[in-house]
């Protein structure tokens, strides 16, 4: 049957630029292929021929391999394919552990381009020669990308900006990238429309819908001039603290492919030992970290999406009247940038005052506000998970979560992950970006201070968001009370009802760990029966053929035949997926 995706998407430019890009198009989808097809032997076929052990057994080093390789092939290709396995780091709704750490260190590590090619595009940007357009142009890479790399430049003295600054930094795109991105979202938009026709993906993540999405965030990557009004609106919003720096764009030397902005490097904030030599309190770059994003995300409804290493910076000025070095934050790199509805921005509201007053109703409450838990989600079971959490890991900071038996927390982990891959939800694009953002936040946070507690920092934010709702709009009070007084007015009749039906023998108890043993109880004894019928019509063959009835030999090893596609297709199994 056709599929809906045509194969290619894209206008072949010439015929050597054209022969690379079917050659890559080619790859990646003899990559995914290769990788499906190991996926549904190991996954799907063997354990449904009795050896789901085995499965098990392997299933780890296997998804670290297939990680690695993919890891591998996107260093090596660059394009999308880098921003596709940092999509998919986001992904532990759907994907394995095994899969989502090794991808999660996944950065723009690839080499950086010939600089003529990069001259050409450039020249061809600004309509004359670089010398001609900047006062100084370095040709070596201050940072390369996949879609793009920075060079440093200076601004002739009769640029517009050259009164406010002329040490720039200048990026530009790499040569024939939008070509690079047609091809490679041809494939994935290919490969999405096989994996949507297997049911269990279907039913828990629309692979489609997140290609577009993620194409839709790399389109915007690529506009430089929608980076610069990014930059423009995140320095607005932060106007008035000075501790938040953000570059300055050169308008003049701007065009949708080529960005120049005010050279702001300074220590890289993962620079830890430069930083303390720099008299700075790594303590308090950390809380003024977590402060700003808490600022982006719950009073701008925008916040910078890609907070890694080379995108943030320490900044020492010059030291204040109390002899303490003075220091900002400094933030680059605005093509990747989210924003938080208003609805998802009450959402995550609700669930910073969950978190901040170890309220686990309130938490999933969050969830269901965010549209992130589908109709038939078991949330009982979700807010007893959310109760331990809270019960064993809140309040401790890292240092501390750290000494805790690495038996408690592989536990803990693992139970909240079955929980995960039996709760069908899928997270909306922008929660995506906003989850990959704040895990990536709170390891620069630790590594700046091993003491730092997140508690600590989040809950005096909690106590003023539930100051500012109640202090803002006094429904509040009235919705609380009223739903108090309205559970304590049931209380009595919910708990009459419970003992009437333990009177009558009619309370039941639903425990999921006990059906689902039940479940696999039944499925094993479908395979153990399968296996007595298939060894009997086998060996029952055998011995009819070697008696002399050929016929009648032949008949029973079709039957075992049949018996061994039963056990292998009809029979009840449990798909990896599930």
């Amino acid at each position: 049957m056709a599929l809906n995706v045509p194969v290619l998407e894209f206008n072949w430019r010439n015929d050597m630029q054209s022969s690379r890009l079917r050659a890559r198009y080619r790859y990646i989808m003899w990559f995914f292929a290769r990788t499906a097809a190991s996926v549904v032997f190991w996954d799907l076929l063997l354990p449904r021929l009795g050896l789901r052990v085995l499965t098990r057994r392997t299933r780890s080093r296997r998804y670290k391999t297939i990680a690695a390789n993919f890891r591998a092939m996107a260093l090596r290709m660059g394009g999308v394919m880098i921003k596709v396995g940092q999509f998919l780091s986001a992904r532990l709704d759907v994907l394995p552990a095994e899969i989502t750490e090794e991808l999660s260190g996944l950065q723009d590590e690839v080499p950086a381009e010939d600089f003529e090619a990069i001259r050409k595009l450039a020249e061809a940007e600004f309509g004359m020669p670089l010398e001609e357009k900047f006062e100084r142009f370095e040709p070596d890479p201050l940072a390369a990308a996949s879609l793009g790399q920075v060079h440093r430049a200076r601004l002739r003295v009769n640029a517009p900006e050259a009164e406010e600054f002329r040490e720039v930094v200048v990026k530009i795109q790499r040569p024939f990238i939008d070509q690079l991105i047609e091809v490679d979202f041809s494939a994935l938009r290919r490969l999405g429309g096989w994996l949507h026709r297997y049911e269990p993906i279907r039913k828990r993540v629309n692979v489609p819908a997140l290609i577009d999405e993620l194409a839709v965030t790399v389109q915007h990557e690529i506009d430089y001039l929608a980076e610069g009004k990014n930059a423009e609106a995140f320095a607005e919003n932060f106007k008035d603290r000075k501790r938040v720096h953000v570059p300055r764009v050169a308008w003049s030397h701007t065009t949708k492919r080529a960005l120049t902005l005010e050279n702001v490097y300074a220590i890289k904030i993962t620079d830890y030992d430069a930083i303390t030599a720099a008299g700075i309190d790594r303590a308090e770059v950390a809380s003024v970290l977590l402060d700003t994003y808490l600022k982006q995300i719950f009073e701008d409804g925008f916040f910078h999406a890609d907070p890694h290493p080379g995108n943030l910076f320490v900044t020492p000025m010059a030291a204040t009247e109390t002899k303490k070095t003075n220091w900002r934050l400094t933030f680059v790199d605005f093509g990747m940038v989210g924003t938080v509805p208003e609805n998802l921005r009450d959402g995550l509201r609700e669930l910073l005052i969950g978190i901040g007053t170890r309220d686990s109703d309130r938490v999933v409450k969050s969830y269901q506000m965010m549209g992130v838990l589908l109709p038939n989600a078991d949330v009982k079971l979700l807010e007893q998970a959310e109760a331990q959490l809270f019960d064993r890991f809140w309040g401790k900071s890292m240092s501390e979560l750290r000494k805790i038996n690495r038996a408690e927390m592989a536990q803990f982990a693992i139970q909240f992950r079955e929980l995960m891959y039996q709760m069908p939800f899928q997270l909306p694009h922008n929660l995506l970006l906003l989850g990959r953002t704040v895990a990536i936040l709170s390891g620069m946070c630790t590594g700046l201070d091993s003491d730092f507690n997140i508690w600590e920092e989040l809950s005096p934010y909690a106590q003023k968001l539930v100051a500012d709702e109640v202090g803002s709009n006094w429904e509040v009070w009235l919705d609380e009370i009223g739903e108090l007084v309205k559970q304590l007015a049931a209380l009595p009749v919910q708990t009459g009802r419970v003992l009437t039906r333990l009177e009558r023998g009619e309370l039941s108890v639903n425990a999921p760990q006990v059906n689902r043993q039940i479940y696999h109880l039944e499925s094993a004894v479908n395979r153990l029966t399968g296996s007595v019928i298939f060894a009997a019509f086998l060996f029952g063959g055998v011995l009819l053929y070697r008696a002399g009835d050929v016929l009648l030999g032949y008949i029973f090893w079709s039957l075992s035949g049949l018996t061994l596609l039963w056990m292998a297709f009809l029979s009840r199994g449990h798909s990896p997926w599930r």
